[in-house]
């Protein structure tokens, strides 16, 4: 019924056109030296099915009339050959290119990465698996233009170009990751990268197909939980690792099988790490009284960052039914994960005695996060040839996440998300035009119990439209976009949660508090245009212009409360500060408007390549937390921060103000020879408000690096460095943080047993123990990178 309905709906919407059949089609791929390409993909423009060309690089394909065939092939650019009724054998011949080239998922138009416009890198393959990580953040930190927040090495978000948090998407297959990391720096995300088949990160707005969420950048984490190839046999794939600095464990395995256009698919992961270890350094001095009344500084070291395990677990189950046009597909995801949050410790509270718990007292305790998720995936495409519209393409997710912090073996704080997702999309051709058209829906229902409840319970549904065309003009490819969204917030405000004064009453009546019913809508427009100019066989130019808006998240409009794990207390924009009382106030509150330029020069053919991006993004009302000079604590409330006392929590609000970013990323490379290629990297940033000049907090330090790769044989040998420069761009209550440098190495080797292929390999991360504080971490004095550390490892493939 649901095939008959989809393809009934796709030929009314079709004007009753039908695709007409045009046989097979076949060729051969080459190289420049007239050498055949095996192992080449081979796909038919807007369907899903691919098939590889053989050891002599031929093939043989079902087209239907007016189609197009796309071939690709890493280290090869990719070919795009139009075809019809009349035509007859194909002799396909590939470009070499010095990097490697892969389809961006992300892109939505069947893009690589050389023909994208936006600025992108994709991580995949053996590449991906070296230097995967436990978090995301950790993962992608190396790549030019991103950094991490860094809460430990068990919380580590990505930052691109500075921007952060709810400003850059993370999407799994392209429906949001939907967990709690936007709220706050020790939310880990729910992403696993050590599953992952490729991980895309495309720099600046890419808010047209993902929202206004995405107003920085999106990464996008690709699996193949639902296949959308058929696949043939039995392969699978197996993984150990270990790495010493934590004591950790790691494995994971994957298998996939198919018949009759049925598929199937499995992975999972466990993972098991203690507190790592670092280099020695000073933990941050405090301050006590001896029995004269002089105060006095302890200096204390560490040489490891405690509270910082992790136990984690992941599987995930996929199906799909690939046929010749239609494609339906579902998968599954469990994750349960439990890790310490560094630097977020309750000290004893009374109820710990009525609970049984023996503590001494006022003996600080550790708390950990229990990370519980269930994702729902399912996948419908019909895709149609010969006609104006291509392929209708309907993604659907429902994600329910629940991120809970113990404190001494009890449930403190819950934090859930219950999010449904939605994405239409239809592909056409018109005239000399080809592009997308869809609708996006979006519903999230957040909620926090708890002591650590700092945001209200609240409900975010978004709808939108948008379009993206794009035409090629001889060597220059031109693409225009345009997203209209309604975003609308709904909560429940109590009064209690901004009545904090000096006569606050500890043991009051919540039931007896006062709500305050509050929805606001916002209309987000978002428009780009750009171009890539491909003026000579290897080497574009590539410039683009967006506009786009973003609306406020919960978090940063409604936040009211003591954030335990960065030892703050938060205000969101709606909130105002009068005579030591808060009053919720939210009458003026303005989008956030950013208008971004991107130019690029790239060259990836020969020997010698490199992409060099510069940007320029000119921000209103951009959103900050800025520190009001105030503290708080539950006896007195709000007060000048001179007149404090013992334990007192820095106010933090958020504002908005117009601003500025800008700076570039480089990512070059020179191949030796056939066995040795050498690289170099960097990016810098700077942020500041427009009106003083005043720097924005926790920007990322500039860093550059080089490798060096080399092959001999089955051995594959690389070494890394990396020097992050010291960031003394600051805010007035911020710290400078000093620079430092790492070295890392890995050596791989492959071998075949059997039906087997084996890699064995070794990495040394940070090989002179460097002492490294991340400047854009909330706990970077307690929490540096980690020490030296040997990662040994075993893959195979079947």
């Amino acid at each position: 019924m649901i095939r008959h309905s989809l393809i009934s709906t796709a030929i009314i919407t079709a004007l009753s056109s039908f695709s007409a059949h045009a046989g097979i089609i076949k060729g051969q791929v080459l190289d420049t030296n007239n050498q055949p390409i095996s192992q080449a993909d081979v796909h038919i423009h807007g369907k899903t099915q691919s098939i590889k060309t053989d050891d002599n690089g031929q093939f043989s394909i079902n087209v239907d009339a007016n189609s197009q065939l796309h071939i690709s092939k890493s280290n090869y650019i990719d070919a795009r050959i139009a075809v019809n009724e009349a035509s007859s054998a194909l002799n396909i011949t590939l470009t070499p290119t010095s990097v490697e080239t892969m389809v961006v998922y992300a892109s939505a138009l069947h893009k690589n990465s050389l023909e994208m416009i936006s600025p992108v890198s994709v991580l995949a393959g053996d590449e991906l698996r070296n230097k995967a990580k436990p978090t995301l953040g950790e993962t992608l930190k190396g790549i030019p233009g991103v950094n991490a927040s860094y809460f430990g090495p068990v919380s580590s978000s990505p930052i691109i170009r500075g921007l952060d948090g709810p400003r850059v998407k993370i999407t799994q297959n392209g429906l949001d990751s939907s967990d709690a990391s936007r709220i706050g720096p020790d939310h880990a995300t729910s992403n696993d990268s050590l599953a992952a088949e490729q991980i895309e990160v495309l720099r600046g707005p890419a808010t047209l197909l993902y929202g206004s969420g995405a107003i920085g950048g999106v990464v996008n984490v690709v699996d193949n939980r639902i296949p959308t190839d058929n696949i043939e046999q039995l392969t699978g794939a197996v993984e150990y690792t270990h790495d010493t600095v934590s004591n950790a464990n790691t494995y994971a395995a994957k298998l996939e099988t198919g018949h009759n256009n049925f598929n199937f698919h499995f992975d999972g992961t466990k993972r098991t790490g203690d507190d790592y270890q670092t280099p020695r350094f000073d933990l941050p001095e405090e301050e006590h009284e001896d029995h004269d009344g002089h105060e006095e500084e302890e200096h204390e070291t560490a040489t490891s960052v405690e509270n910082t395990f992790i136990d984690s677990q992941t599987v995930n189950f996929g199906t799909s039914y690939v046929g010749e046009h239609f494609t339906l597909g579902l998968a599954y995801g469990r994750i349960d994960t439990d890790y310490g949050i560094p630097a977020h410790e309750h000290h004893e509270h009374e109820h710990d005695h009525e609970l049984g718990h023996d503590h001494e007292e006022g003996e600080e305790t550790p708390v950990y996060a229990r990370v519980e998720q269930d994702r729902w995936q399912g996948l419908m495409s019909y895709a149609l040839h010969n006609n104006w519209i291509e392929t209708i393409n309907l993604r659907v997710g429902y994600t329910d996440y629940r991120h809970a912090e113990i404190e001494d073996g009890a449930i403190g704080t819950i934090f859930s998300n219950e999010t449904t997702e939605a994405r239409l999309n239809i592909e056409h051709k018109f005239a000399n035009w080809h592009g997308m058209v869809g609708y996006h829906f979006s519903d999230s229902d957040y909620d926090a119990n708890g002591e650590e409840a700092f945001t209200p319970a609240s409900k975010t549904t978004s709808h939108a439209i948008f379009i993206l065309e794009e035409q090629q003009i001889g060597d220059v490819t031109i693409e225009f976009g345009a997203r209209l969204e309604d975003y609308t917030i709904d909560s429940a405000i109590a009064d209690h949660d901004h009545d904090h004064d000096h006569d606050h009453d500890h043991d009051h009546d919540e039931s007896n508090a006062q709500t305050q019913l509050y929805s606001k809508s916002f209309t987000n427009l978002s428009v780009s245009a750009g171009g890539i100019w491909q003026y000579t066989p290897g080497q574009s130019i590539a410039l683009s212009l967006s506009h786009s808006e973003r609306a406020p998240l919960s978090a940063e409009l409604l936040s009211n409360g003591v954030h335990i794990a960065t030892g703050t207390y938060e205000l969101g924009l709606g909130y105002e500060i009068e005579e030591g009382e808060i009053h919720f106030e939210p009458e003026d509150i303005k989008q956030e408007t950013s208008t971004n330029i991107d130019l690029s020069f790239r060259r990836f053919s020969g020997d010698f390549g490199y992409t060099v991006n510069f940007f320029y993004n000119d921000i209103e009302n951009f959103y900050y937390q800025q520190n009001t000079g105030l503290v708080f604590d539950e006896e007195h409330g709000l007060e000048a921060a001179e007149e404090g006392h013992e334990g007192d929590m820095t106010v933090y609000q958020f504002v908005s103000k117009d601003a500025q970013l800008y700076g570039l990323e480089f990512d070059a490379h020179y191949k030796i020879n056939s066995n040795a290629m050498i690289k170099l990297f960097g990016d810098s940033t700077t942020a500041k408000l427009s009106s003083d000049d005043n720097n924005l907090p926790r920007i990322p330090a500039n860093k550059l690096g080089s490798e060096l790769q080399y092959n001999l044989n089955d051995w594959q040998f690389s070494l890394t460095g990396t020097h992050y420069f010291e960031q003394n761009d600051i805010t007035a209550y911020e710290t400078a943080t000093d620079s430092y440098t790492l070295f890392d190495a890995q050596a791989n080797y492959q071998l075949t047993v059997g039906p087997v292929d084996t890699q064995f390999y070794i990495n040394i991360d940070n090989i002179t123990d460097e002492l490294g504080f991340v400047h854009s971490s909330f706990i970077k004095d307690k929490a540096p990178l980690p020490g030296r550390n040997f990662r040994i490892g075993v893959r195979g493939y079947f």
